[in-house]
């Protein structure tokens, strides 16, 4: 359509509306206007178009042509800020566009599949707060009866907290054929966080190594939230303890190993702050609250007590998800 067959397009919508002052002009009207933002008119050339289309109906007084030439100035200024939204909206299209591309990459980093050990149960929840997540997991298949796993947090979100999720993961593929220890990771990948990561960031998380034979997890803590440990035989969980600096925080630090063997029945719960830090009414959830929603769920499959403790806390919390959240189960049957 061309412009003169959208001012005559307007001259009849004019005509039309003074002639019966209907619905159906008013509605045209509207139809219009959409096509009229389809070919991004802007306000200045919309007052010109009213003022031609009215020329078209018949003689115009002076005054009501002149007033056009102030209404067109003043839509001047209307035009220069259409012109900058649409310029952000277009950047704003890109921006999601390349989220995307890294939420996609995100994905692709993270295993397929959950390790596969006689003897051990393994459950996973891990959901982002936003298209894009700060947290991280891993996991590592060495033989059929061992494994190693990573859950971690990443400060910030979004396309920075990519390009570090993929940095880790390729730093942890590469440190695996050195047969390090959890704590030798865990040096190893500070040196390569620090030296890499801007600094303002920083890296929290835990590294551990499951062997199905005897049935013990070997694990190291980088500043991360504290795990739990239930033992079936008491029916009590315990924090899992471990202590060590954020990965990124200083050069040179270096983390404890720790080491806890699984009877039967008992579990590991590995998480992120997403999983505890949430506000229930005007206060905030207590790690002590959690543990009592962990005891009902012990008794069941590794992935099922994820998932229903997943959305326990999710109806608790209103539906809202303030944090990325991911948990890990290990329950030995």
């Amino acid at each position: 359509m061309t412009y003169d067959d959208l001012e005559e397009q307007y001259a009849r919508l004019l005509r039309d509306y003074r002639e019966g002052k209907g619905e159906a002009p008013l509605y045209g009207a509207q139809q219009l206007g959409k096509q009229l933002l389809a070919r991004n008119v802007s306000p200045e050339e919309l007052a010109d178009l009213h003022g031609r289309a009215l020329e078209r109906l018949g003689p115009v007084p002076e005054f009501v042509r002149e007033s056009f030439q102030i209404l067109t100035e003043i839509m001047i200024e209307y035009g220069n800020a259409y012109r900058s939204i649409h310029s952000w909206r277009s950047r704003h299209q890109q921006l999601e566009s390349e989220i995307a591309v890294a939420s996609a990459m995100q994905q692709a980093l993270l295993p397929q599949r959950l390790p596969s050990c006689p003897g051990v149960d393994v459950g996973l929840v891990s959901v982002p707060a936003k298209q894009m997540s700060g947290d991280y997991y891993d996991f590592v298949c060495h033989d059929s009866h061992r494994f190693s796993l990573a859950i971690a947090d990443i400060t910030g979100k979004g396309i920075p907290a990519a390009m570090c999720m993929s940095m880790l993961k390729y730093a942890i593929d590469g440190l695996g054929e050195m047969e390090l220890g959890p704590a030798g990771i865990l040096r190893h990948l500070n040196n390569v966080v620090e030296r890499n990561l801007d600094p303002s960031m920083f890296v929290t998380m835990v590294y551990g190594r499951y062997d199905a034979d005897v049935h013990r997890f070997c694990y190291a803590t980088a500043g991360h939230e504290p795990g739990f440990l239930y033992r079936r035989a008491e029916d009590r969980f315990y924090d899992l303890e471990g202590r060590g600096a954020a990965l990124g925080i200083a050069p040179g630090s270096t983390y404890e190993e720790r080491e806890v063997e699984l009877e039967p029945g008992d579990c590991l719960i590995l998480l992120t702050d997403g999983v505890t830090e949430r506000k229930v009414g005007r206060a905030y959830f207590q790690r002590e609250e959690l543990v009592s929603y962990l005891q009902g769920e012990v008794g069941v499959p590794a992935q099922e007590m994820a998932n229903r403790l997943y959305h326990r806390l999710l109806l608790l919390s209103q539906f809202e998800l303030p944090d990325d959240y991911t948990m890990i189960v290990l329950r030995r049957t």
